[in-house]
């Protein structure tokens, strides 16, 4: 397991759909060491914190793997690492086997994977394509976000330690209870208790429990 690249990017204001929209999707590769903070990486900075960004937002992961699926589902389209907003592009880590609570010890710098990335239309504004957030979703292919336990440097290249986090609910587990029904109620109760997912996560799937706990 390893980075293959680091992509950051400041806040830009581009024109879509006649309207102007501030937005730092758009990424491009550095070179490392890079010093990772709390809240980002150096030379990367959110543009709507109220969905982007924050403690549990801080880094957002995408597996190298997808890049081929998505080659093949937009033929023609250019796409360099970074293009799905990534800050590391991994090799070796997918949405089945990394799980919420896992650390990541890259460099000097650790992580815990906290969610899975849920896109907004600003993945649409990337692609200019209405239907991208759609098809992302239905994908899979969503990668996650991590929060900085440890601040540290990484740089492209940096082997990736996966440690269990201990609990049985991965990336894809989630993303699989957002996007179908309340069916599957056993993984909706552990979900809830998944205390490195963040309280709005586990708030929504409380309410999706047919006989919530008490205690909960």
């Amino acid at each position: 397991m390893k980075v293959v690249a680091i992509s950051t990017g400041l806040p830009r204001t581009v024109t879509w759909r006649g309207r102007a929209v501030e937005t730092s999707i758009f990424k491009t590769p550095v070179l490392g060491p890079l010093r990772v903070k709390r809240l980002n990486l150096d030379g990367d900075k959110q543009s709507d914190l109220t969905v982007h960004g924050g403690a549990e937002k801080a880094v957002y992961v995408y597996p190298s793997e997808h890049y081929q699926f998505w080659r093949e589902e937009l033929p023609g389209v250019e796409l360099p690492w970074g293009a799905f907003g990534e800050n590391l592009t991994t090799e070796g880590l997918d949405e089945d086997s990394v799980h919420i609570g896992d650390r990541l010890l890259i460099g000097s710098a650790s992580f815990v994977v906290t969610q899975p990335r849920m896109p907004c239309y600003k993945l649409a504004l990337r692609f200019d394509r209405l239907d991208m957030v759609k098809r992302f979703l239905q994908s899979g292919r969503t990668g996650f976000y991590l929060s900085v336990s440890q601040e540290g440097e990484l740089a492209a290249g940096d082997s990736v330690t996966l440690q269990s986090g201990g609990a049985s609910v991965s990336v894809s587990d989630v993303v699989s209870l957002y996007a179908a029904d309340a069916s599957n109620q056993e993984l909706l109760r552990r979900a809830t208790q998944v205390s490195a997912l963040p309280e709005a996560w586990r708030d929504y799937f409380r309410e999706r429990l047919w006989e919530p706990d008490s205690n909960d």
